[in-house]
């Protein structure tokens, strides 16, 4: 990959998106899907997007490029607006540019702790429901949980609703049901989130898009981490034990697992 010329619109305003994806011994998972969240971001930024067929031949020779042919694999994706326009104006046409890395990428092994991040996600921001180069307030939530010794943050939106995690959509169990944060939440809707989602259906159990507060994680039989890395992974709040092994999670993970 070449240099990202000063004058990017992704590197100066954060104009554009990216997707994560997961390759496994060279072959990536889930990828027409990832393309077809990036389209349909692109469409709301109004930034021309790349074909499938262009998308996958990006994700794929960046794993090429860094050897990459065996083992797990963190593929990232990058889409600006290109280069061009003075403060806030797009140039009259636009020329976007789309780049690729990857990178080792091990499996969590063991639960991941949460703490509730006091940085908020705007649920009335269309940028909230799409992955845009401009990650800050994930990256301030993700700091506050560092710092208290925690592996994720919990983020609530500005009505005190359950949104995501800093980098994971989030789910739980409540009496049997699975939930997860409705879309007027601000959630991101995450690629893994939907095969878990789907596997819920298919496996007959009832699950819930809802609007709860914090207070329903504290409640909860289980909770549990999705992303396109991670695949499935089960979580506590911070100062809990860590959980035991809970029947609905693992039927979930070799579910998705299964699919991808």
């Amino acid at each position: 990959m070449g240099a990202v010329p000063l004058d990017d619109r992704g590197l100066l305003l954060g104009d554009g998106l990216f997707e994560t994806l997961l390759a496994i011994d060279g072959r990536l998972t889930l990828a027409p899907d990832h393309a077809a969240r990036m389209a349909a971001g692109a469409l709301v930024l109004g930034i021309p997007a790349p074909t499938v067929k262009d998308f996958i031949a990006c994700a794929d020779a960046a794993v090429r490029a860094a050897g990459l042919l065996q083992g797990r694999a963190a593929v990232r994706v990058t889409l600006t607006a290109g280069s061009g326009g003075r403060g806030l104006d797009r140039p009259a046409e636009l020329t976007p540019r789309i780049f690729a890395t990857a990178a080792p990428s091990a499996k969590p092994l063991t639960p991941g702790s949460l703490v509730i991040a006091q940085t908020r996600r705007n649920a009335a921001s269309p940028a909230s429901r799409l992955k845009t180069l401009s990650y800050l307030d994930n990256i301030l939530a993700r700091r506050e949980a560092t710092r208290a010794g925690a592996d994720e943050a919990v983020m609530l939106n500005t009505s005190g609703e359950i949104a995501c995690a800093a980098a994971a959509n989030l789910f739980w169990v409540a009496d049997g049901v699975l939930c997860t944060p409705a879309p007027h939440t601000g959630r991101l809707d995450g690629i893994m989130a939907r095969q878990v989602f789907e596997a819920a259906l298919g496996l007959g159990l009832e699950a819930r898009e809802v609007g709860e507060d914090a207070a329903a994680l504290a409640r909860a039989e289980a909770i549990f981490l999705t992303n396109s890395l991670i695949g499935v992974r089960p979580a506590y709040l911070a100062g809990r034990a860590p959980p035991a092994p809970h029947a609905v999670v693992e039927r979930l993970a070799i579910a998705v697992s299964r699919a991808a």
